[in-house]
């Protein structure tokens, strides 16, 4: 799991990532990818802003399953996307409904950068082709139904979204960022 950080410490990293513009007046994610990268385990962390101020802090995933990784053609015949990390996505996710299903942000505001991870073994790689456009490269949780406990295996859940598994949270992160037009994102990779 990823380690703590103070929200100065977030901050600061931010400011530091490739593309920043300043921080988003409204809420925003920040979403840390842990070193350790666990395969096919939620083991990354989700942080909600407003503004500079930090809201709340919960457990998701930044990478694909494993079931994507070693069977992407069944999503993406190029390879399983693989969110490019230390960028941010400024105005990247309107609020809709993920697979029409469940209350989610969705990839409609902006392009993001993926890797296309081909190589079939369950490591999620920021390697080999980059690939830039709309991929459908959505927040939301690992589950469809109204209330589920919080599981660890992302499974299928995750083809590239970033997927929180904590329903609970996860709730209360969309409720606060649905009134938004946008919703802004930047991606990290843990960091001493």
């Amino acid at each position: 799991m990823v380690r703590n950080y103070t929200t100065a410490q977030l901050l600061e990293k931010v400011r530091e990532i490739d593309g920043f513009k300043g921080y988003p007046q409204e809420y925003w994610l920040l979403g840390v990818r842990s070193n350790e990268d666990t395969a096919n385990r939620f083991d990354d962390k989700f942080y909600l802003f407003l503004s500079e101020q930090f809201i709340l802090v919960t457990s998701g995933t930044t990478n694909p399953g494993t079931p994507t990784l070693m069977q992407f053609e069944k999503v993406n015949k190029k390879g399983a996307a693989v969110l490019k990390s230390d960028k941010w996505y400024y105005n990247v996710w309107h609020f809709g409904k993920h697979q029409g299903k469940v209350d989610a942000l969705l990839q409609l505001g902006a392009e993001v950068e993926v890797y296309r991870d081909t190589d079939k073994d369950d490591d999620s790689e920021e390697q080999g082709v980059l690939d830039r456009g709309y991929f459908g490269i959505n927040f939301h949780p690992n589950t469809y139904k109204p209330s589920a406990p919080k599981t660890n295996v992302i499974g299928w859940w995750s083809a590239g979204c970033q997927v929180v598994n904590d329903l609970n949270t996860y709730k209360r992160i969309i409720t606060m960022c649905k009134p938004q037009k946008v919703v802004s994102y930047c991606l990290i990779n843990e960091f001493n």
